[in-house]
């Protein structure tokens, strides 16, 4: 074929219609590779610093109160006469008696309190009775608003509206004055069940208003999370794969378990870890208040309360707790924010 061919000639080229070379192909790949939504949803968590600080935080404070209260050499409930209302790395005369004769005294880092026990181990122990409610609480809330919300969506109809009515009720009613009603009215018969039946002694080691807590959590707390499973429900069951379900002849509770709320796991998981510092401070304000563990239990909430006195003489006992528990819910809220946005299709740029 002629270099020089006219650029208005109708004749075709035959060199235009060659099978493309090796290299021809890769210049025209530009699809990336293949990827699940899970693998996909972690990439872009790992892009986030802050989520990803965030979460270094929390797997600290994991460490911080479950496994070094192991190795402490102090227990949160001990009391060491001639101890009390220490400050920082600061011993007794005891102690310091002991050091003078060349044993070794393990120091008291954040003092003690006015009872002689050791402040960083009730700290640590405090942190981890919050962190447990919030895990427990936010386990309880999604078991049943999954469920509660799956089950209103999927169905629909009378169903859904009656179901919803029901939410906006329990939504009106005051949590607080719930709290206080159970522990009035709960209190004689959980002690006398603690003290008959030996399954149940647990119940006067936490106290009967942590007791209370769980029950209300089960009781009002779940709404949100029904709100946000039923509102996802409903745009999945008009999906293909779900028609088809049914017309294999599932039964309705396959298709919620295993077609609905399998792809609602990125929203659940995501809700869940926001749900945790949520109920991280309702605990620590109730224990604050005195609704919440019983003594001598110790609580970020009931430590900070208990140092109220003697915030002018010993600051440092009400900041403390306040700081873990600062600390511990901007974790979760932030990481919790990085889950949402890794997640999230929506967001997806």
């Amino acid at each position: 074929m002629s270099e020089n061919k006219n650029p208005l000639s109708m004749q075709l080229d035959v060199s235009d219609f060659l099978p493309a070379t090796e290299e021809e192909k890769q210049e025209l790949v530009v699809m990336r590779e293949s990827v699940s939504f899970w693998k996909d949803g972690l990439k872009r968590l790992k892009r986030n610093p802050v989520a990803m600080v965030s979460f270094v935080i929390i797997i600290l404070v994991l460490i911080f109160a479950f496994i070094c209260p192991g190795i402490y050499p102090y227990t949160y409930e001990q009391q060491m006469r001639g101890s009390e209302n220490l400050k920082f790395m600061q011993y007794s005369e005891k102690e310091q008696e002991r050091i003078d004769a060349g044993e070794k005294v393990f120091p008291h880092i954040l003092g003690t309190d006015k009872l002689g026990r050791d402040t960083m181990c009730r700290v640590m122990m405090g942190s981890r009775i919050s962190l447990l409610v919030g895990i427990i609480a936010s386990a309880i809330i999604l078991l049943i608003g999954s469920t509660y919300g799956a089950v209103a969506g999927y169905f629909g109809g009378t169903v859904d509206l009656i179901m919803m009515r029901i939410v906006d009720i329990i939504y009106t009613v005051p949590e607080m004055l719930v709290i206080i009603l159970l522990q009035v009215t709960l209190k004689y018969p959980l002690q006398r069940l603690a003290d008959t039946v030996a399954a149940f002694a647990w119940i006067n080691k936490i106290g009967v208003g942590l007791v209370c807590i769980f029950i209300v959590f089960s009781l009002l707390y779940w709404v949100g999370m029904a709100r946000i499973v039923r509102s996802q429900i409903l745009t999945l069951k008009e999906q293909e794969y779900v028609t088809a379900a049914k017309a294999m002849g599932a039964k309705h509770g396959r298709i919620i378990k295993r077609h609905l709320l399998t792809n609602c796991i990125g929203t659940l998981i995501v809700t869940t870890t926001l749900q945790i510092p949520s109920s991280i401070f309702v605990e620590s304000f109730l224990s604050f208040i005195g609704l919440g563990v019983a003594a001598p239990m110790p609580s970020l909430g009931s430590m900070a309360s208990d140092a109220i006195d003697g915030i002018r003489s010993y600051p440092e006992r009400l900041f403390v707790p306040a700081f873990m528990i600062s600390i511990i819910i901007l974790s979760f809220n932030l990481f919790g924010d990085g889950l949402r946005d890794a997640f999230d299709p929506k967001l997806k740029k």
